[in-house]
């Protein structure tokens, strides 16, 4: 329950607007005097503070000034006569979130009281992840292709530049946005995330933009868009290649004018955000199709972030799976597993068609069901996907037949030593070749026990 605190030097005037909010599930204090308003600050966190500019003891600029300093990520509402609206719209740029002019309107003090909640919300809650993960700690791996990732985020977080991520789904693009957020100068300000496959194409423009009260069937209240709650932040457009043409064109729009307008206003409304975008679509296709705006594309991909799939940084398996084994079995009050070589090695000969994401339920999966530590191949066998590597991933990764032959080779001697225990002998006589014929396509191959 998110608490409010009322200050204002008229009893009658708080005793209503408590009643107001209490009866939309708010927790409200009130005080009377500036003085005490501040030191209930001390005391108690708030959302979000009504604060009247008249008072006796100490003016309300000052109060307002105090507040911030206390916590800056407070919302503070004026709630001004009509003879002070001047001194309302001052404070307004001093760092109140809005004013509401007396007498007040109960809808509007309940949509500014609502959206100024959300918005502390919003803050604190990035503010919270940015002190719980080091953006370091986000991307694992130290893969050549890891490597590069991290340096371009470093190159590039700092700046304002445009980003489209790509990469098959569970690679991570998430985390990539994430590290760029908390790596850039807006980092104290909001990571607004949006999933456009997830919102039905007729509902998009007012997730992004907001809307008007009675703008359409069912919208009973003014609501704020993502584009407004990311002001001076990061917008995450999530598989933007699912967007609709007619959302494309607002997008386009508010990156060109720097203003938004909901829908069913006619307001512009001034946005200051940093876009980064992602999708696990060939962009260039889509636009081909006629199914995303060219225009736009160029506009989101100022700076390109390709992430490979799993499959192409086998060597980050082992560094991936520590971290994600520590996470999950913290979470279920576990001691952390140590997985043995064997077992990392099947890990590493496995498709990962889900890329992260599938090795993540894989290792929940083996945490939960397996008690053995350290945990060795025999013990999760039946727990992993049925598939290892496949036709399909060795014919995508192969510019030859020659290749695509010796890339098969190898994935099969690769399984034969791993079923056989490394036993060069056992393999090389159930293969019917030599020891030294098998020794030398080892070596070829650069396998190598534990890989």
């Amino acid at each position: 329950m998110s608490s409010i605190l009322i200050i204002d030097d008229e009893v009658q005037i708080c005793e209503s607007i408590k009643f107001i909010l209490e009866y939309e599930d708010y927790s409200v204090d009130y005080v009377t005097r500036g003085l005490e308003g501040l030191s209930q600050l001390k005391e108690k966190e708030y959302a979000t503070i009504l604060l009247d500019i008249q008072m006796p003891d100490v003016n309300g600029f000052e109060v307002l000034k105090k507040a911030k300093e206390y916590n800056p990520f407070l919302n503070i509402i004026i709630i001004s006569a009509f003879g002070s609206v001047q001194n309302a719209i001052s404070a307004t740029k001093l760092g109140a979130f809005d004013f509401i002019e007396k007498p007040i309107d109960r809808d509007k003090l309940l949509i500014t009281v609502r959206n100024a909640v959300k918005q502390f919300n919003l803050i604190k809650e990035n503010a919270e992840m940015k002190q719980a993960f080091n953006p370091d700690d986000l991307l694992i791996g130290n893969s050549k292709a890891m490597r590069k990732i991290k340096e371009l985020i470093e190159k590039v977080a700092p700046t304002d530049a445009r980003i489209l991520i790509t990469g098959e789904n569970g690679t991570g693009k998430e985390l990539v946005a994430r590290s760029l957020h908390q790596k850039s100068e807006r980092s104290e300000k909001p990571f607004i995330d949006v999933n456009c496959a997830a919102i039905p194409n007729e509902l998009i423009e007012s997730e992004l933009f907001g809307h008007e009260r009675g703008s359409f069937t069912g919208a009973s209240q003014q609501r704020i868009g993502k584009f407004e709650l990311a002001n001076k932040g990061t917008l995450f457009l999530d598989e933007i290649g699912d967007m609709s043409l007619q959302a494309q064109a607002k997008v386009l729009r508010a990156i060109e004018d720097g203003r938004i307008e909901r829908v069913g206003g006619s307001k512009k409304i001034d946005v200051n955000v940093r876009i980064v975008s992602a999708t696990n679509k060939n962009l260039a296709d889509e636009i081909e199709k006629g199914n995303f705006r060219e225009d736009l594309f160029h506009r989101l991909n100022v700076i390109p972030i390709e992430i490979p799939p799993l499959r192409e940084r086998l060597e980050d398996i082992p560094e991936i799976v520590d971290v994600i084994a520590k996470e999950i079995a913290n979470r279920y009050k576990k001691l952390a597993p140590v997985f043995s070589e064997d077992a990392l090695a099947i890990f590493k000969g496995l498709s990962w068609k889900g890329n992260i994401r599938e090795l993540r339920n894989v290792v929940e999966r083996i945490i939960i069901i397996v008690n053995n530590n350290p945990i060795e191949r025999k013990d999760i066998d039946f727990l992993l996907p049925n598939e290892k590597l496949s036709i399909d991933t060795l014919i995508d990764g192969s510019n030859s037949f020659q290749d695509f032959k010796e890339k098969a080779e190898r994935a099969f001697i690769l399984k034969q030593l791993e079923l056989n225990g490394w036993n060069i002998s056992k393999t090389a006589e159930l293969l019917e070749i030599q020891r030294s014929h098998l020794y030398n396509k080892m070596k070829k191959y650069e396998i190598e026990k534990g890989e």
